[in-house]
């Protein structure tokens, strides 16, 4: 009999408490799921891919911000290429126009580019122009991975002996070429001396060129 009486004060303290977890878990869910909430930062992942089914105003916000994040994020890497004559010298591939999955990434680019709005908030009241945007976005940072993943892989080899060792004597004439240290005439000789040895091999992007001269002809100029 005491054992009875015992579980019934048990089931007389549980009960209860079961019941006020339930109503806690049933509201938390009514919370998450309030389109009037403020997101907090756990809300997405990092990098993780906008949702095309956003609907709430707040939602779709995030999906626009990202969207330009992400584009600003691979022209920044495509950058570091034009900007690292050495880095370019060690993934040919990067500025070859005459290969497919280049003239894939600059298309990709150029409709990403054509596409981005002005401000973010130019596609706040434009679902079919963000959707597209967002598509371009998309196949944008899809070439350029493709295309790096690719020049990673085959940096220097599809070039003869020959042309890897004037590669490498051009890699290293451009160093000079960049050495602040060096005498302005020492840099201009370098740089003038890379051109030829890259003569039929590689073409340099017109920025690359550009900025390696800018500073040559700076410090002639001065």
């Amino acid at each position: 009999m005491g054992l009875i009486f015992r579980l019934a004060e048990l089931l007389i303290i549980l009960v209860p408490l079961a019941g006020v977890l339930i109503a806690g878990f049933r509201a938390f869910q009514r919370y998450a799921q309030s389109p009037d909430r403020t997101p907090t930062p756990y809300d997405d992942a990092p990098g993780a891919p906008p949702d095309r089914t956003t609907t709430t105003p707040a939602a779709q916000w995030r999906a626009i911000t990202r969207t330009l994040d992400e584009h600003a994020r691979i022209d920044g890497r495509w950058l570091d290429y034009e900007l690292d004559v050495s880095k370019l010298l060690d993934f040919p591939l990067m500025t070859d126009m005459r290969e497919p999955l280049m003239t894939t990434f600059h298309k990709a680019k150029l409709r990403a580019e054509v596409l981005r709005p002005g401000k973010a908030e130019d596609l706040v009241d434009d679902r079919a122009s963000f959707e597209r945007y967002l598509s371009a976005v998309e196949e944008y940072a899809s070439a350029f991975n493709t295309a790096e993943a690719e020049a990673i892989r085959r940096r220097r080899n599809d070039f003869s002996r020959e042309g890897r060792q004037r590669i490498a004597r051009a890699h290293s004439l451009l160093r000079v070429a960049s050495d602040l240290s060096a005498t302005p005439q020492e840099r201009g000789q370098a740089y003038d001396v890379a051109v030829r040895e890259l003569d039929g091999l590689i073409v340099l992007p017109a920025s690359t060129r550009a900025g390696l001269e800018r500073g040559i002809a700076g410090e002639l100029d001065g």
